[in-house]
């Protein structure tokens, strides 16, 4: 079913506002989404919430339990270190990718990213800057041109906001943003091989600003959480 806006579904909006919700840390993993409150929050039927809940579980992003309902996913500890495992092993070959293939269009693309981000970081915004630091991997790995690796990517990144809004133990956003002006200078130069460590170690750093030992995100009301600004 299509709307009069447009060919995006009224699914695809409900997803997208879920989404943006989950990645700037509005709403926290185990949050319930009752579908009748979603449906009036986005004012939708409970048949397109239903389609949305099944396309977020499908990328994990959403567990659905029997006789329960919807809840945002909870990653456990040992997910967590798997997520930044597969990150290290992945990311540091896709930057090496997309430096071999940069064109000044993509720097362009990428530097306006950086900027955007690192405004949000001093508007105080850290839930934007957050989901503007994951957006900035997803770039690199669109350049990199490997499907199977963007595919696997996007799946780690959307991950990690769930793991980060559990288990993130520093003040700042996720992405420092020196490791970010890093990866910028080798891109420039086209240096692969500086782009493969610098984005290497910018994943064990990500790592290791994780608090394993227990959540540490307060439960959100779901309807501040989506509120639109």
């Amino acid at each position: 079913m299509r709307d009069d806006a447009g060919s995006t579904s009224r699914s695809d909006l409900v997803v997208a506002g879920l989404q943006r919700a989950i990645f700037e840390h509005k709403i926290a993993p185990g949050t319930k989404l009752s579908e009748d409150e979603v449906g009036d929050i986005f004012g939708v039927s409970r048949t397109i919430v239903r389609s949305a809940l099944q396309s977020l579980a499908h990328s994990q992003l959403v567990t659905i339990e029997k006789n329960r309902g919807a809840f945002i996913a909870s990653p456990s500890p040992r997910e967590a270190h798997e997520v930044f495992e597969a990150r290290g092993l992945i990311e540091p070959r896709v930057a090496t990718m997309a430096a071999k293939r940069m064109t000044d269009q993509s720097l362009e693309i990428l530097r306006i990213h950086t900027e955007d981000e690192h405004a949000a970081m001093h508007a105080g915004d850290k839930g934007k800057a957050l989901a503007l630091s994951g957006g900035f991997h997803l770039k690199i790995a669109d350049i990199a041109g490997h499907d199977v690796f963007t595919s696997f990517i996007h799946s780690l990144i959307s991950r990690s906001s769930l793991i980060i809004a559990l288990y993130w133990r520093r003040a700042d956003t996720t992405c420092e943003s020196h490791s970010h002006h890093a990866l910028m200078r080798a891109f420039e130069n086209r240096d692969a091989a500086a782009a493969e460590e610098i984005m290497r170690s910018h994943i064990v750093d990500l790592h290791s600003g994780l608090n394993l030992s227990g959540p540490n995100t307060p439960p959100l009301s779901l309807a501040d959480a989506l509120r639109q600004d």
